[in-house]
């Protein structure tokens, strides 16, 4: 199991080793217990293998665990959105952001699912939002493991856990709670089981594989199909069997995949409108809308109606969410969060192919090698050429397919090592790799700075000697090789650190150290604002507030460096354009820079000084002081919804203060059309909203300016109250 390919006339797969009678029934040993059988692993491995991996994954599991609470709720808009799933079922079901149902988020609901679980059984704190995605980040793991460990050895699998777990990006999003930690995990599991469907043909493997799309699609909707093309040319042309078998079975997993992500779907189109929640992020009241619009084409060409900024993105080489180009996840935005290990991926992409080039067409290492690199190509081409919104930490959707090439291609060349093209193919990886990781350090250069230099020596010095491990006694070869993983892992380890022992919060959030990652551009969309929280934000009661890193930044030639700490409206961030702009109880940060096609705001734009002291703005959640929370809560069992306040992470902040519903009018950035203002002034006829929270947002994105409208609506009819810096209205008492 430890060759990297086979010869062109021996079968694809050595044979498993036959399972052993048991005891009084035939011949063959006794079986394992099944504690021992976890413990010991297959028959084959060394018996310091599954000790190995399964110490690795507590490392891992501890490692992510470590400070998770100083993260708080994390992003507000999916923790109310738990919240809310965790007192009503349907609100559960349908991801609504109030329990009584008024929205939803503006993604499908299964990501939000296991955390509601887990808020249901142990209460709403910070672990029981968070440790369902830590989880999830030690299965990917092992599900990392066992794909790389069928086929190669189990340093190639140990290896690939090292490198996934080590990519700051990835340390970063399996401890928060967007979408995208369950999309990685189901990618992952997705070319595990085409890759066990490519070992005999059997069918089995190929439906579960769709049905992993298809529950990846309710995570993040279409990018759970980025990988499918690469996935299905593979097993139609590489795969055992005939061809029409290969292509009934490819046909039989995409109907897999409709009626594993379909189902939902079809339940909320065909559920009458007037008795579910909007559709948050749509501007027709469509899921179907808001998959192909908003989530789909727009990502594309930036067409993305609803958004802060209300599309007009392009594919020119630039957009307001950073440059776009071959180069984009190796440039200053996007680099420092995923590209460390990326160019000793590529290469060892190359250079597996061309080991297994000769191998018979069903080989399952060459399979490997394309599986896994087709994903990563495929998903790096697509995000390096968006146009639409784009934020850094989506890039956790490569670090499982880096991590797998790294482990399985370093595997399979040291392997080689007699063979000079081999050896010197991976001494160029490992000394490319410390250079790559020179690059990296060296743009936050008050950031450990010795630890640059030591890389780069140390890598390219390890280089050369691998390059001639072939002609070296085991010793030095093992020392080389020992001195180049270090140097090639010590980058990223030292990002992921720093990650690990820092709070993130927000609706955009950064791995690495403070600087680590610099983009331009306007917020929209969860997650539509730019410049991650760090610290500060919404934390549980009890928690307390982790110290931000700061409060200031520069604006750079209307692209903007974001703040890298402290509440919107705390501090000041010069800009390059038009200067500050001052906003309710705050200067706004990042100015008005000139943004590429036009004007635009500056990092973080929108998300202080919005007028409604307390409130998070577009970003974030903000802490709710005594007065304020008190009156929020005042008879709220008597209303549906206690308050309403316009954008999602405005009502937000309340309703996890509270933990009583609170109305998102126009959903996430206030403009979807929900309600209308006939439909609002209709709830509070009715008295079923008790309070409208000042201060919001008033729609922004080019939506229906139903937000605006109700916003007018209110404050010339209802008496403005004060309690400390926010302001309410109370919806019981019109002016007289």
């Amino acid at each position: 199991m430890t060759q990297p390919h086979l010869p062109a006339d021996a079968p694809a797969l050595p044979p498993p080793p036959a399972a052993p009678a048991v005891q009084g029934q035939g011949h063959g040993r006794p079986k394992q217990p099944p504690l021992t059988r976890v413990w010991r692993g297959r028959s084959d491995d060394p018996r310091w293998a599954r000790p190995a991996f399964l110490g690795l994954l507590l490392v891992v599991a501890l490692a992510y665990l470590w400070n998770l609470s100083a993260s708080g709720y994390a992003n507000s808009f999916y923790s109310a959105a738990v919240q809310a799933g965790s007192q009503s079922w349907k609100a559960m079901f349908f991801g609504s952001l109030d329990s009584a149902n008024a929205i939803t988020v503006d993604k499908p609901p299964a990501s939000l699912w296991p955390m509601a679980l887990s808020v249901r059984i142990f209460g709403l704190s910070s672990w029981t939002i968070l440790v369902p995605q830590v989880l999830m980040g030690v299965a990917t793991a092992g599900v990392l493991y066992a794909a790389v460990r069928r086929r190669f050895s189990a340093a190639a699998g140990l290896l690939t856990v090292a490198a996934f777990a080590l990519t700051p990006v990835a340390a970063l999003m399996f401890r928060f709670n967007n979408p995208d930690a369950l999309l990685a995990l189901l990618m992952t599991v997705t070319v595990y089981c085409v890759l066990r469907g490519m070992e005999n043909g059997r069918t089995k493997w190929l439906v579960w594989a769709g049905v992993a799309v298809g529950l990846a699609f309710l995570a993040k909707t279409l990018q759970a199909f980025l990988i499918l093309p690469p996935l299905a040319v593979l097993y139609a042309v590489f795969a055992p069997g005939r061809p029409l078998k290969r292509i009934g079975q490819l046909l039989l997993s995409g109907l897999t995949m409709v009626v594993a992500g379909g189902w939902w779907v079809a339940v909320v189109e065909l559920w009458p409108a007037s008795s579910r929640p909007y559709i948050g992020g749509s501007q027709n009241n469509s899921f179907l809308e808001l998959t192909f619009g908003y989530n789909g084409l727009g990502r594309i060409n930036g067409e993305e109606t609803g958004s802060v900024g209300g599309g007009g993105g392009g594919m020119g080489g630039g957009s307001q969410w950073g440059e776009t180009g071959i180069d984009r996840m190796f440039n200053s935005e996007i680099g420092s969060q995923i590209s460390w290990l990326l160019p000793a991926a590529l290469l060892l992409l190359v250079a597996g192919v061309v080991v297994t080039w000769k191998a018979r067409r069903t080989d399952t290492a060459r399979a490997a090698f394309l599986a896994w690199g087709g994903s990563l190509v495929m998903t790096m081409v697509v995000f390096s050429f968006m146009a639409g919104i784009f934020h850094q930490y989506y890039t956790v959707a490569l670090a499982p397919y880096a991590a797998a090439l790294v482990g399985m291609g370093a595997s399979v060349l040291w392997e080689e090592r007699a063979r000079f093209t081999a050896s010197a193919a991976l001494g160029v990886t490992v000394a490319v790799t410390a250079v790559w990781s020179y690059v990296l350090l060296n743009r936050t250069p008050d950031y450990v700075p010795w630890l640059r230099w030591v890389i780069l020596v140390g890598g390219v010095a390890a280089g050369l000697g691998i390059a001639v491990a072939g002609r070296l006694n085991r010793q030095l070869a093992l020392g080389a090789a020992g001195v180049g993983l270090v140097a090639a892992l010590a980058g990223p380890t030292a990002y992921t650190i720093s990650t690990l022992d820092t709070g993130h919060s927000g609706s955009i959030v950064t791995a690495g150290p403070a600087g680590a990652s610099t983009m331009g551009g306007r917020g929209g969309g969860p997650g539509g604002g730019e410049g991650g929280m760090r610290g500060g934000g919404m934390q549980p009661p009890g928690q307390g507030r982790q110290a931000g890193q700061g409060g200031q930044g520069q604006q750079a030639g209307g692209m903007g460096q974001p703040p890298t700490g402290g509440m919107p409206g705390q501090g000041q961030n010069q800009g390059t354009g038009n200067g500050k702009q001052q906003g309710g109880t705050g200067t706004l940060p990042g100015g008005t820079g000139t943004m590429p096609g036009g004007a635009g705001m500056g990092e973080r734009g929108f998300a202080g000084g919005m007028g409604g002291g307390g409130m998070g703005g577009l970003l974030n959640g903000a802490q709710v002081n005594a007065k304020a929370k008190a009156l929020v809560e005042k008879n709220a069992d008597d209303y549906t919804w206690a308050a309403a306040a316009i954008g999602s992470q405005n009502a937000a902040s309340y309703q996890l203060s509270t933990g009583k519903p609170v109305m998102a009018i126009g959903g996430f950035n206030g403009s979807d059309p929900s309600p209308t203002l006939a439909q609002f002034k209709s709830y509070v006829e009715d008295g079923k909203i008790h309070y409208f929270i000042g201060g919001g947002m008033g729609g922004m994105g080019g939506g229906s300016g139903s937000a605006s409208k109700i916003q007018s609506w209110v404050e010339k009819n209802y008496t403005k109250v004060t309690v400390g810096s926010a302001t309410f209205y109370d919806l019981t008492q019109p002016k007289s």
